[in-house]
């Protein structure tokens, strides 16, 4: 029995807004029968170079190898924003994939990215477009949502056309927004369809 293609959602999260943006994003993708979401996390990074995460985490999803990101029709990628950036755990997954640069694995592949942040004018946009540098350099093709989206204009919380974000409040327990969490559907069926196209 053949497999379907799959788009990738490769998130990392510290207090779960992010996860919770990923499982959506994998909802919109599932709408269609003809491609499924695979979701994976990756590990901390930690400052004691002797520690180590265990092979599979102990919740949520397993983590991702290179495997996975090389065989994905398609990529959604997610982020806390850090400082206006990505999370340092995700850079270090990205700063390992070289071999898939040189091989042009990624290359014409559709991918999209997610953030989450304390406060509405916390670097979400600027985190959403450092993390599509790297899938630039890969060669990936970037989706995001259009102003054909009518919640774009009318979301009192998160949400821009360069990808979902999320305001999660100075201690990150704000629930995602109505608004929010459609948001990061519309972009999962999307960046889907768009996976199946370019395929």
């Amino acid at each position: 029995m053949p497999t379907l293609p799959y788009v990738l959602v490769l998130y990392y999260s510290r207090f779960g807004a992010t996860q919770e943006m990923a499982n959506l994003i994998a909802r919109g993708i599932g709408q269609n029968s003809e491609i499924e979401a695979r979701v994976r996390t990756i590990p901390s990074v930690s400052p004691v170079t002797e520690a180590t995460e265990s092979k599979i985490p102990e919740a949520g999803a397993p983590y991702a190898t290179l495997d996975d990101l090389k065989n994905c029709a398609g990529l959604a990628l997610g982020s806390p924003t850090r400082f206006g950036n990505m999370a340092a755990p995700l850079k270090y997954f990205l700063d390992g994939t070289s071999a898939l640069w040189m091989e042009g694995s990624l290359s014409g592949k559709p991918a999209a990215v997610f953030s989450s942040s304390a406060s509405l004018h916390g670097g979400q946009e600027s985190t959403l477009l450092s993390m599509m540098l790297p899938l630039l350099h890969h060669g990936m093709v970037i989706v995001g949502i259009p102003y054909t989206e009518p919640l774009l204009t009318t979301t009192k919380s998160g949400g821009t056309p360069y990808g979902p974000t999320h305001v999660a409040g100075a201690e990150s327990r704000l629930p995602l927004t109505a608004e929010e969490k459609e948001l990061c559907i519309v972009l999962g069926k999307r960046l889907g369809h768009l996976a199946l196209k370019l395929r």
